[in-house]
């Protein structure tokens, strides 16, 4: 990282198919969130559309349609940089993609398409294919959306690539329990073993139909540790620093200490041909 970062991750309400309402809450947060002096403000996943597999197909949108020009020029505008979920409609795909738009000022449009579906979204989206980087003020960051990040792959090839910053946006329900809590149990793994930061995400509240989301959001630094979290009532910008200095110690090609190792810095990928060979035994 050449400078500290400070980021803010949103937790929002979205209502299924009402983009325009959902888009004028996203450039109202995202004015607060310049007045804040926040660089990189990440939304939570299909935070434009709304959320709800069953209408994905109806609310999806090809990514230059009105709402995502005027994201362009709200993060124009404003200066920073937004990282917007969407239910995204490619030409000639039969079905849609979870998508997590990144718009930065001055710079083309840039996506994230989910990789890894759940399996009640399987039916109704298709899966993207690759892990992109992206780059701005002064930060590298990686995109991956909620199921993506139960694989330990996706975390370790960002970091490989050069990623110190992981965003999760999320939309899980409130049945699956509380966010944070969960989160604690895997995110921090991730960040530990790839020495990155991770940022995470979610909606809350209804989505207008049959689904509600319990909300989270929190900051994990590269060692694992929490570096904050706060309580957001139901809608709101959870703001973070991002120390530069204290990834760029870990990460430096010399090493003192195991405390301040990289530790894919001495993996030995020639055995891990196993990783992709093996399959999951069916007893």
């Amino acid at each position: 990282m050449k400078q500290d970062c400070r980021i803010g991750l949103v937790q929002m309400e979205s209502m299924v198919g009402e983009t325009e309402r959902n888009l004028q809450n996203i450039t109202h947060l995202a004015e607060i969130a310049q007045k804040q002096e926040i660089s990189l403000l990440c939304f939570p996943e299909c935070a434009l559309d709304g959320y709800s597999p069953h209408d994905a197909t109806a609310i999806a949108n090809p990514l230059d349609c009105k709402w995502v020009k005027q994201l362009r020029e709200c993060s124009m505008d404003l200066g920073i940089t937004l990282l917007v979920g969407m239910v995204e409609q490619r030409s000639g795909e039969h079905r849609p993609y979870i998508s997590q738009v990144i718009l930065s000022p001055g710079e083309e449009l840039k996506v994230y398409r989910k990789v890894h579906l759940g399996r009640s979204e399987l039916e109704y989206f298709s899966p993207g294919d690759h892990f992109p980087i992206f780059s701005a003020h002064g930060t590298s960051f990686a995109v991956g959306i909620c199921w993506d990040w139960h694989f330990p792959e996706t975390a370790a090839i960002y970091s490989l690539k050069g990623a110190e910053v992981l965003f999760a946006p999320h939309a899980s329900p409130l049945v699956a329990g509380d966010r944070k809590e969960l989160w604690l149990r895997y995110l921090g793994a991730r960040a530990y073993d790839n020495s990155v930061y991770i940022g995470a995400c979610n909606l809350v509240g209804s989505n207008g139909k049959s689904k509600k989301f319990s909300g989270g959001t929190l900051v994990i630094g590269p060692k694992g540790d929490l570096v904050e979290q706060t309580q957001i009532g139901n809608e709101g910008i959870y703001t973070a620093i991002l120390s530069a200095e204290r990834i760029n110690h870990i990460r430096r090609p010399e090493r003192t200490s195991m405390r301040d190792s990289f530790f894919l810095a001495d993996r030995r990928k020639e055995l891990y041909h196993e990783l992709i060979e093996l399959d999951i035994l069916d007893k």
